[in-house]
């Protein structure tokens, strides 16, 4: 069974940082996207951000691109997503999530992805 559990979430003053973390289990497929989303109240899910599974690929939303950084830990199983720089609009329940995937361009479509941990809250205020 496919586990994915966030932690890292918090509340930070605007221009902090916090480090997500997402722990893997069960998860079946050796050529993998992980993935980073969000979702503030009233708004859709969003993707952040996604690394493929050999680690050489790395995709960003514009938003957050130069704060936001996506890593990995093979060896933990576990994906990172390290934010620099936190504005208020950055305020959201963050998801971590899975996909087994073929290609080494990960793409941040939610439908996209079919594993999903329960998520973690950040919340940043001004």
């Amino acid at each position: 069974q496919v586990q994915l559990v966030e932690s890292g979430g918090g509340s930070v003053q605007a221009g902090g940082s916090l480090r997500l973390s997402c722990a893997a289990s069960g998860y079946p497929y050796s050529s993998h996207c992980m993935g980073w989303f969000r979702q503030a109240p009233g708004k859709e899910r969003e993707g952040v951000a996604a690394i493929y599974s050999s680690g050489r690929s790395t995709t960003y939303a514009d938003s957050v691109k130069g704060r936001f950084t996506i890593s990995q830990d093979n060896a933990k199983n576990t994906v990172y997503l390290q934010m620099n720089s936190l504005k208020p609009e950055d305020t959201a329940m963050y998801y971590c999530a899975a996909v087994g995937w073929l290609g080494e361009i990960c793409r941040l479509v939610k439908d996209e992805y079919n594993y999903w941990g329960q998520g973690t809250q950040v919340t940043v205020s001004s």
